[in-house]
This record gives structure tokens, C-alpha cells and sequence, in this order.
């Protein structure tokens, strides 16, 4: 079967290679269309650059930036509002404009959690996107964002607490804290046949790398326990279209 068109929506660069490096990779390598938008720093920063080399190895489409300022880092967007300051109206709008543009079939972002550090950006993005691809597929929501178009499924992106083990430096230096349980999980993908790539890619997040962030500290790593913690990506699946027939009350 074909592999199904997909845009990712994420809140810093390297969220994306960390998180659904793999995924990218391959539904790219398949010749599915794969897009990804990032919610914060500027496209003239060095970031921004990080980000176009990260994407061009994992093959997808050029990065799309809304440039809001990263939570942690106002110099990220010095003339830009911070991502949770600006109004949620016009983030959503922001969204939906690049679903009804790229049109995917499946959605990607961040869990409820943010994922395991719980970054307030990270759940901040898992607010906007989620209510993002319910107002797409809705023509009476921003007519000024081209036609309506529903994805088929929006997938989050997240960990169970059977992956606790294999966290290893993350785990150590405190950053992993938010994973769901194991029956939450809808999706649990092997990667590996792409690791290489995804590796790749989050080493071209230098910045974090140089800073200690969590591409720093998986680059510290042994070998063996970085590809553990890289080689699996886990998903929540939220079908946007119902199968259920209808019904004339409300059951469970």
C-alpha cells in the first residue's frame, strides 16, 4: 500500500528529528509528500539553518517556520511575539493554513504531555495542532485560509512507561519525565532501518548538541543505549474521521 502523505507539527528544530526522525525519514524515502512546521525561532537564525539540514537529510519537503519565540529563548524571534503570548485564534489560523495547503492524510505532534520534559512550547503545539485539524476540515472556520480539508488521523507522538528503561541519559539527567501507559499506545514503529538518517539529522541540530540539550547528551552516549532510545518511535492515534455510524443518543 502507499504510504499516506503526512506534515508534522512541531514547537522547536530538533523536535522533529528527536521525536519522528524516523517516521520522516520514511514515509520520505517512500515518496510520500512529508512537510514539517515548526512553531518557534526565526528563519534567519542559526537554528533555522540546523533545521533545513536536518530536514534535507531526513528528505522532506523545505521547513516551514511560523517564528514565534521559543518560550526559553526570547532571542529566538526578538521581533515576534512568544509562542503561548500570541493570540490562539491566529495560531490555529497559522496551522490550518498549512494543512489546507499540503493536505496530508496523517498529522504528527506532540502528546498531551509535551512529551518527556514537558516543554510548556511542546504542549502548547499539541493544543494548537490538535485544534488546528479540526477547524481544517471546517469551511466555515478561516475561509481565509484556502478549502477545508480533514487529515484521515492526527498521530501524537509520546513514550510509554515501558520505555523508561532505555531513557538512559535522558532519564539521568532528569529530563524524562512524562510517559503514558503502555495500552495508550496505537502505534509502536521500528525505525531502525532509518536510524542512520534520524542520527544524522539530530546531529545537525549543532546548537543543541554544543549545549548539552538532548542532542548533546544522546551524543555523549554509548552507542548501543543512544540506537536503543532512537530506534523505536510510539504513537496515540486520533482517527479525525468517524467509522461509527450514527446514532440518535449519545453511548459509549
Amino acid at each position: 500500500m502507499p504510504v499516506p502523505s503526512l506534515l508534522a507539527v512541531f514547537a522547536h528544530p530538533d523536535d522533529e528529528s528527536l521525536a519522528s526522525g524516523g517516521v520522516l525519514a520514511r514515509h520520505a524515502a517512500a515518496g510520500a509528500r512529508t512537510t514539517v512546521v515548526t512553531a518557534t525561532w526565526a528563519p534567519d537564525t542559526r537554528r533555522a539553518a540546523e533545521l533545513a539540514e536536518a530536514l534535507r537529510i531526513l528528505g522532506t519537503d523545505e521547513p516551514r517556520m511560523l517564528g514565534y519565540a521559543d518560550a526559553w529563548a526570547p532571542r529566538s524571534a526578538p521581533c515576534a511575539a512568544g509562542f503561548r503570548d500570541a493570540p490562539l485564534d491566529e495560531t490555529v489560523g497559522r496551522v490550518v493554513a498549512h494543512l489546507r495547503d499540503v493536505r496530508p492524510q496523517i498529522v504528527v505532534t506532540h502528546d498531551a504531555y509535551g512529551g518527556l520534559t514537558g516543554h510548556p512550547d511542546h504542549v502548547h503545539t499539541h493544543r494548537v495542532t490538535t485544534l488546528a485539524v479540526q477547524a481544517a476540515g471546517l469551511e466555515g472556520l478561516y475561509p481565509q485560509a484556502g478549502e477545508p480539508w480533514r487529515p484521515s488521523a492526527l498521530y501524537l507522538v509520546t513514550h510509554p512507561h515501558s520505555a523508561v528503561p532505555g531513557l538512559g541519559a535522558l532519564a539521568r539527567a532528569g529530563k524524562a519525565r512524562h510517559t503514558v501507559p503502555d495500552e495508550l499506545i496505537t502505534a509502536t514503529v521500528d525505525v531502525s532501518p532509518w536510524l542512520e538518517q534520524k542520527w544524522a539529522a539530530v546531529l545537525a541540530h549543532r546548537t543543541e548538541v554544543e549545549r548539552g540539550a538532548a542532542p548533546g547528551l544522546l551524543a555523549a552516549s554509548p552507542a548501543a543505549e543512544r540506537e536503543r532510545f532512537l530506534a523505536t518511535e510510539w504513537y496515540i492515534r486520533h482517527d479525525t474521521v468517524s467509522s461509527v455510524a450514527a446514532r440518535t443518543e449519545l453511548t459509549v
